[in-house]
């Protein structure tokens, strides 16, 4: 059953007067009226974005990064605390699409968008720099491997799930199908987790990566029941290992 947004509750999302709490208001926001209530663009902009309004949100969120940037208003530092979720997605994506920033500098910069309150911008934080991080996996993890050890449960999470072999609406990373020891230190980093959050996105990393190389995965996931006793970890290999019987 479709939910049920009410005119008020629309309204408020439309103008980035509150932010969404679950993923159908998310993906009801009208780009074009969000853009009107709360930047000054001028009316070809909004045009250009209602003219996208049949495409993915990630291309509509992309586009509002151009769109934004074109009409003067690209600092990511001028969105990133807006009271909507989807704004402050837009300022993921103006750090993402910031060519005179390095990798490192981009995700630096994301750090507190990744660590953000609401679920949706800690996805917009990492899908914006996914090209960044297709384009370079190696450098990508030893700039997140230190994450692993944050005190925020997001921020682990995040180191996690920005380099997920196959992701969720994501470009694939070759390398981790491929190769997936390459993110061992990352993945043992993770193995006792206390979060579920996390624990959620280590499993996820897993399943993704045993879809390429099931061998792997029942490899270490033996070895992990051998070295670590945590229900973390048991966990973590029961939703690793759940599409193995499917192969």
């Amino acid at each position: 059953m479709s939910t049920v947004i009410s005119p008020t509750r629309q309204r408020e999302l439309d103008t980035g007067a509150r932010a969404s709490t679950h993923l159908a208001e998310c993906l009801a926001v009208d780009f074009a009226a969000l853009l009107h209530a709360v930047a000054d663009v001028p009316e070809y902009a909004l045009q250009r974005m209602h003219d996208a309004a049949s495409k993915g949100i990630t291309q509509r969120m992309a586009l509002a990064a151009v769109l934004l940037r074109e009409a003067g208003q690209g600092a990511a530092a001028q969105w990133q605390s807006h009271p909507s979720d989807t704004v402050r997605g837009w300022a993921c994506y103006l750090i993402g699409s910031d060519h005179t920033l390095t990798l490192p500098d981009k995700l630096q910069a994301m750090r507190p968008l990744a660590d953000d309150a609401h679920f949706g911008v800690r996805e917009w934080a990492w899908l914006a720099v996914r090209a960044d991080l297709v384009a370079a996996p190696l450098q990508a993890l030893q700039l997140l491997l230190p994450w692993t050890r944050e005190a925020s449960p997001y921020l682990r999470r995040y180191a996690c799930e920005a380099l997920r072999p196959r992701g969720v609406w994501a470009t694939h990373i070759a390398v981790f199908k491929q190769q997936p020891e390459h993110a061992l230190p990352l993945l043992e980093a993770l193995a006792n987790d206390p979060e579920r959050y996390v624990q959620d996105s280590v499993g996820n990393w897993l399943n993704d990566a045993g879809k390429a190389q099931p061998h792997w995965l029942r490899e270490l996931c033996d070895r992990w029941q051998r070295e670590h006793d945590s229900a973390a970890n048991a966990y973590i290999r029961t939703r690793a290992q759940r599409s193995l019987t499917k192969l």
